[in-house]
């Protein structure tokens, strides 16, 4: 493959006269802010083509700088600067200059009445305005850093350098094009804007625009003036006097004569670095100053946050940023009460269910709650009728606390509005509260926080020698529990979880079977201890599989899929019946231990001799004997070859 020496690749933009020259950091996937590119191949800065020969081989004599803007394309900077008297004769002569040169595009894109006023006063405004680009000495691009400024040839005015990770680089906003085209006296950088000096800040900016009037009085309040007239590099998204008035009235005033809410709202809309429009070819996450991240991103023209064309006018520069106006405000959601955080979740029935039982006011209110909100899903087949009992049971669903998922743990209870504890249980996998288990992201409010739940939750109701004897399902597992003496267990402070056969269950056994069961309790106690695992686990916790070591000592092999849970592949009728000591699961048959199944017996026995065999093979080794092995364990090392 023939390398073609000094050629650059162009991305032009499809539809638009835009073009990216690429570097190996900007290569955009073919794509910048969602539109194609069109590749092309031009001669690198300072190369040309030479007949029959590939790519760009010769280099261009160097001129000056005058001279190279008219190489670059830059002729209507080259035709201003012939217009000022003292500027061309500058550029022709002594010196180290760097000139960053708009685009014939940048000046015809400005507002005409600008054009006018700086055409019609050459020798000062134009003048100025073609010295405000230019630094009294060659830099170029490798020195271009990140945050800097840079001394200009007007009046010392800075102009601000950003160069972003993905290889772009802004010079007061505007996108560098061409870099680094070398002159005699210098160097020339193509830009895609004509830039103007920044004097003030981005406090002063606030102050001046009409639009800012309710930013400004809420910043006032939230006393974060100091930060936005100080030092530094932001970005504000600055909410317009019309994002304002889209929020309803009681939510606005609530955030306003709260300062904390309104610290967090603010601190939302202001980036930590310096984000110009022109370095966003593609969605980036960065961070505000309360820590919450917003997407920003573009598509076609339109600047996005969060996938919305919110942005009104973009690039207005401040001595310590930038600003872009916003119609929409960002409300961050600990800025938020527990109805505005639901809002956006999925969690809607369940607050409309809460606002029909009159429990409204712990949702809006300032006491610090946790809400327990079961996802839209879990009531497809309808939602429970309002009644004294469903309010008890949602009062259940809030916690007396604003807590983390990240800070419970294992065993902890919580103190419901409803006057119950809580348990949560950790697994591997899960999180979950009694039968509920965590189903997204927490969502932290100003004083509450949401918890999107994948079930109705259920506090315990006794027991679960109590749950079993309240159910009329399981009156033979209740006889059966009282002939083998095991009451006591089930009704004491445990952890237990009991797969409760069904009164169909022992009915299905053989009726010898059944009876000689139940008159042999050493026996039947054997049986019904093999029915309870030694800790609780809730669907919720099951994963793929568990393996759940029974009181009888023998592991039980609990399993979900498709929300179907078995145990020892038989599948549960009825999960989750809570109980003060344990979890209670309906099965509908009797599970037989492993030593009680002919195949397992054989198992077993098999694993006991191999065990046998794999010890006297270690001892002889150990000892370097020749003794040999009994013939018992050859006869059976050969059984086990078959």
């Amino acid at each position: 493959m023939h390398i073609c020496p000094n050629v650059c690749a162009v991305q032009k933009l499809i539809g638009t006269n835009k073009k990216y020259f690429t570097n190996c950091k900007q290569w955009y996937q073919r794509k910048i802010c969602g539109k194609s590119t069109v590749i092309s191949y031009e001669c690198c800065p300072g190369y040309e083509k030479v007949p029959g020969e590939k790519g760009c081989p010769a280099a261009l004599p160097l001129s000056n700088l005058y001279e190279t803007l008219g190489v670059v394309g830059a002729t209507t900077t080259q035709l201003y600067t012939d217009r000022t008297e003292k500027l061309r004769p500058e550029m022709e002569g002594p010196g180290s200059f760097t000139i960053f040169a708009p685009s014939n595009e940048a000046w015809s894109s400005l507002p005409a009445e600008v054009l006018d006023s700086l055409v019609s006063n050459v020798n000062i405004e134009l003048l100025n305005a073609l010295r405000y680009h230019m630094v009294d000495r060659r830099v170029l691009t490798d020195e271009l850093k990140h945050g800097m400024a840079l001394t200009s040839m007007y009046q010392n005015s800075n102009i601000q350098i950003h160069h972003y990770p993905n290889g772009i680089v802004t010079v007061n906003c505007a996108r560098l094009l061409k870099a680094d085209h070398h002159a005699t006296n210098g160097v020339v950088h193509l830009i895609d804007k004509v830039i103007s000096t920044v004097t003030n800040n981005i406090q002063q900016i606030i102050e001046i625009e009409d639009t800012f009037e309710t930013l400004r009085a809420a910043v006032a309040a939230s006393g974060l003036n100091t930060l936005l007239e100080g030092d530094g590099q932001y970005t504000l998204l600055a909410p317009t006097n019309e994002a304002f008035e889209k929020i309803p009235a009681e939510t606005l005033n609530r955030i306003l004569g709260d300062p904390e809410a309104l610290r967090d709202l603010l601190n939302n809309h202001i980036l930590k670095s310096a984000m110009c429009a022109e370095a966003i070819v593609a969605g980036l996450s960065l961070e505000t100053l309360e820590g919450t991240t917003l997407e920003v991103g573009c598509s076609g023209d339109m600047l996005t946050i969060n996938g919305k064309p919110i942005i009104s006018n973009k690039d207005v520069l401040a001595t310590n940023g930038v600003i872009h106006f916003i119609d929409e405000l960002l409300i961050p959601d600990s800025a938020k009460t527990l109805f505005e955080l639901a809002a956006d979740s999925d969690v809607s029935t369940a607050i409309d269910l809460f606002r029909q039982a009159g429990l409204s006011s712990h949702l809006s209110g300032n006491e610090r709650l946790t809400l327990l909100a079961p996802m839209n899903s879990v009531f497809k087949d309808g939602t429970p009728p309002i009644n004294a009992r469903t309010k008890n049971l949602l009062l259940n669903h809030m916690i007396k606390d604003q807590l983390a998922s990240k800070y419970l743990y294992h065993g902890q209870t919580l103190d419901t509005l409803g006057g119950r504890k809580l348990r949560v249980f950790v697994y591997r996998n899960s999180l979950c509260i009694e039968n509920s288990c965590i189903a997204a992201h927490d969502k932290r409010g100003r004083y509450g926080t949401l918890f999107t739940m994948d079930r109705m939750l259920t506090p315990p109701m006794g027991t679960v020698m109590d749950v079993l004897k309240g159910d009329n399902r399981f009156s033979m597992l209740v006889a059966a529990i009282q002939s083998a003496g095991l009451t006591e267990t089930l009704n004491r402070e445990g952890v237990y979880t009991v797969f409760a056969p069904t009164n169909e269950a022992f009915q299905a056994l053989p009726r010898g079977e059944l009876n000689k069961l139940m008159g042999n309790a050493k026996e039947l106690a054997n049986i019904l201890k093999y029915h309870v695992g030694d800790e609780i686990l809730v669907s919720g916790g099951i994963g793929a599989l568990v393996r759940l070591k029974s009181l009888q000592g023998d592991k039980l092999e609990v399993s979900s899929k498709n929300n179907v849970v078995s145990v020892n592949k038989e599948p549960v009728a009825e999960v989750d019946i809570m109980a003060t000591n344990g979890v209670v699961h309906a099965i509908s048959s009797v599970l037989q231990p492993p030593a009680n199944r002919p195949q397992e017996r054989g198992d077993e026995l098999a694993d006991s001799a191999l065990e046998i065999f794999k010890q006297a093979s270690a001892f002889s080794r150990a000892t370097q004997s020749s003794v040999k092995l009994a013939p018992v364990y050859q006869r059976l090392l050969e059984r086990m070859k078959h």
